[in-house]
């Protein structure tokens, strides 16, 4: 970070700007929402975002010119009431010239990405002063813990938000926050306990963030480490709460008492906040294959056969990985759609497509970006085999899909962990982590019984967990309330 905030310290923590100044408003109040740029964190603040502007507050929504785009259904939908601010993407030496956006990078460039976007810093505390009227809170993505001492300086609450579900976010922070290590004579069996968090949940040091490891193991250089941990020491230090995309059928017993590993933040739990259908299809960058067209070929197979297919806009699957998914797919004899990322179309086995293509017409390769809630709500799709991405795992869940659960990194072993062992509306179908490959024939046989009768238990809890996210939306819902309870503090400070 190149013109950090000291931030105040863990023992003596700066009380950040209160929620709780009442103040009839006279205009509507100016938020200001930070974005992480990554597909996974920038959709689901967006549509927070719309949800805010329903509600009648004034938004700006930070961004820059290769991540403009993304913004275009929201400024279409409510163009008296959000804007953007579009400032030029920080270069940086280890980041390619053009380069905006972590869609199909790996996860080495996460740590790069929080370290540059700091320096939008500047820019946007010299823009917010010479604005007219006051900015009352900033929105940020919990990526971007610098803009929590930028709230302090405009005088306004500082609000993280959180794409992950509650676990997801404690865990790094509690990394972060504790500074836990691995000793050298361990290798990746070692246990990482959370002795603060409800149930005291433990993983192996495999399945612990890769952006905590390379900080712990010095994996990149020192200004980009430190920049990544000041950014998670801010979220807890200098931010008013959190307001996350969960809902308590899921998370409950992670909101009901403030949590040490949170900064014993409130947690405002407001989703799923992604809209219950996507008509264009085009939700995150224009699809690979039309909606209406993908919703045809799923009509030809009866109700809850299919298994789709999808590890999010960040994995890349290495051609011994893409094989075996590939051959497992083949010998379970279950139709799918199988969406392959930009980064990854170049894995998919030689004549693989021909053949399921041949197979009764049973297998579908997506190559690029698909309409993923259309296709999760057509009757026909019964599973959704996923790297557990928190998206992904709400997508679902309000759909009422049950998942085959393949977590590979970041935040993934947690939520798979929840939604496996916790919610049971998920079975394990490889726990072995990024880039490695799993048995085919186990993977066929997993596949194939999920589908069939051995899977009808977890089918059921999932349609149970749909009507539970549905009510919870709804006015009156635990969600619903949290929301509005956000509106009105952020409305008091006018």
């Amino acid at each position: 970070m190149e013109t950090p905030v000291a931030p105040p310290t863990m023992e003596t923590p700066a009380a950040p700007p209160t929620m709780e100044t009442p103040a009839a408003p006279t205009t509507a109040p100016h938020v200001l929402v930070i974005p992480f740029t990554a597909q996974g964190h920038t959709l689901p603040l967006l549509d927070l975002a719309a949800l805010l502007a329903e509600r009648g507050l004034r938004l700006t929504v930070v961004t820059t010119p290769g991540n403009l785009p993304l913004l275009s259904p929201l400024l279409a939908a409510h163009p008296a009431t959000v804007r953007p601010l579009t400032l030029p993407f920080p270069s940086h030496p280890s980041l390619p010239i053009g380069l905006e956006n972590t869609k199909g990078c790996g996860p080495e460039y996460f740590p790069i990405f929080i370290h540059a976007l700091a320096s939008l810093r500047e820019p946007i505390l010299a823009w917010a002063r010479s604005q007219p009227d006051h900015v009352v809170a900033v929105i940020a993505d919990f990526f971007c813990g610098w803009a929590q001492p930028l709230a302090r300086e405009l005088g306004a609450a500082g609000i993280v938000f959180t794409p992950s579900g509650v676990l997801g976010t404690a865990f790094p922070h509690s990394l972060f926050r504790r500074l836990v290590r691995r000793p050298d004579e361990c290798g990746d069996e070692f246990t990482v306990a959370f002795p603060a968090i409800p149930g005291e949940p433990a993983f192996q040091w495999r399945e612990i963030s890769m952006t905590y490891k390379w900080f712990v193991e010095g994996g990149h250089r020192e200004k980009v480490r430190e920049s990544v941990r000041q950014n998670f020491l801010w979220n807890l230090q200098a931010s008013s709460g959190f307001v996350s995309n969960t809902l308590r059928a899921l998370e409950g017993r992670y909101l009901d008492t403030p949590l040490q590993d949170m900064g014993f933040k409130r947690i405002w739990a407001v989703g799923p906040v992604a809209p219950e259908t996507d008509p264009a299809g085009t939700r995150g960058g224009e699809a690979a294959i039309a909606a209406a067209n993908l919703s045809a070929w799923l009509d030809a197979f009866p109700e809850g056969s299919v298994v789709y297919v999808c590890f999010g806009s960040q994995a890349v699957l290495t051609p011994a990985v893409a094989a075996a998914l590939a051959e497992a797919l083949e010998r379970s004899a279950v139709p799918f759609v199988w969406v392959v990322g930009a980064g990854s179309s170049g894995v998919v086995p030689e004549g693989f497509e021909a053949r399921v293509a041949a197979a009764e017409g049973r297998g579908l390769v997506v190559r690029g970006w698909a309409p993923q809630l259309a296709t999760l709500r057509h009757a026909a799709v019964g599973w959704f085999m996923t790297h557990c991405g928190w998206n992904s795992v709400l997508e679902a869940s309000a759909a009422g899909v049950p998942m085959l659960a393949w977590p590979m990194t970041a935040d993934q072993f947690a939520n798979a962990w929840l939604i496996v062992d916790e919610v049971r509306v998920a079975v394990r179908a490889c726990a072995g982590g990024f880039g490695v490959a799993p048995d085919p024939g186990e993977l066929a046989a997993v596949i194939a019984d999920a589908v069939g009768e051995k899977g009808r238990d977890v089918r059921a809890r999932a349609r149970e967990l749909a009507a539970e996210a549905a009510r919870a939306t709804k006015e009156g819902g635990s969600s619903y309330s949290d929301l509005e309870g956000l509106v009105q503090e952020i409305r008091e400070l006018c």
